[in-house]
């Protein structure tokens, strides 16, 4: 209940879908007065907590309300829409500390102790794609600044642990080839193009086969901008 209220913080949760949420389609004969004794138990552990009582949770209008509390998920999104501002302004190491400050938020899955029922889990979905945005965000505004050796490990695992991900093999290669590893780099896009079409049945997207194209063509250097926006829809 208090995941649910946290998660959709500063917004009114109704009563129905916090009965969704916690009982789904089976939800029991007492499910309203079940509801108040979790919220009446929440607010007690609010309240011996030291929570003032503007911030415990409120019940309108046959819904429930969790507002003024800066929750991780609220911190995150602010964060990382501040560096992607400070991206757009062309300041990259703003954009890459912010984004930092972002991720570092993160101190596991979303969720990873509490189960989650429908709602709760199409949240934790949203969020758990924003944070691998963000972080393919943060490796590009440090690409920018030219840390392409100190990302290399990262990178590498970051393909191992996603090896159908375009963009981050985009960002690996670039990273291998400013490093004097071209023959590295092309090895990274055809084990992906292998796997992409013996899984899924694609050749990957035309800015990757571009990407690629000029690795073979060993220009001096590869500007980072040749491998943004990967996710585009255009590109399949």
């Amino acid at each position: 209940m208090l995941a649910l209220l946290m998660l959709r913080s500063d917004t009114m949760v109704r009563v129905t879908e916090c009965v969704e949420e916690l009982w789904g389609t089976e939800s029991p004969k007492r499910a309203m007065s079940t509801l108040q004794t979790y919220t009446l138990q929440i607010r007690r552990a609010f309240t011996a907590a030291g929570c003032p009582a503007a911030l415990l949770p409120r019940t309108q209008a046959s819904a429930y309300l969790l507002a003024g509390h800066e929750v991780d998920w609220v911190r995150f999104e602010r964060l990382a829409a501040a560096g992607r501002a400070a991206a757009a302004a062309r300041d990259h190491r703003r954009a890459a500390d912010l984004l930092t400050e972002a991720l570092a938020l993160w101190r596991g899955p979303a969720m990873v102790d509490v189960p989650t029922g429908p709602l709760s889990a199409a949240r934790v979905v949203a969020l758990t794609e924003s944070r691998k945005v963000v972080l393919e965000q943060r490796v590009e505004a440090e690409l920018r600044l030219g840390l392409h050796e100190r990302l290399l490990p990262e990178l590498a695992d970051l393909t191992g642990a996603n090896p159908t991900n375009e963009n981050l093999h985009a960002q690996y290669m670039l990273a291998l080839y400013r490093c004097g590893r071209p023959e590295d780099a092309e090895a990274v896009y055809r084990g992906l193009r292998d796997l992409l079409v013996d899984t899924l049945g694609v050749e990957p997207v035309p800015r990757l086969r571009a990407l690629y194209e000029t690795v073979l063509d060993r220009p001096a250097d590869i500007p980072t901008g040749a491998i943004t926006s990967l996710r585009h829809p255009a590109d399949r």
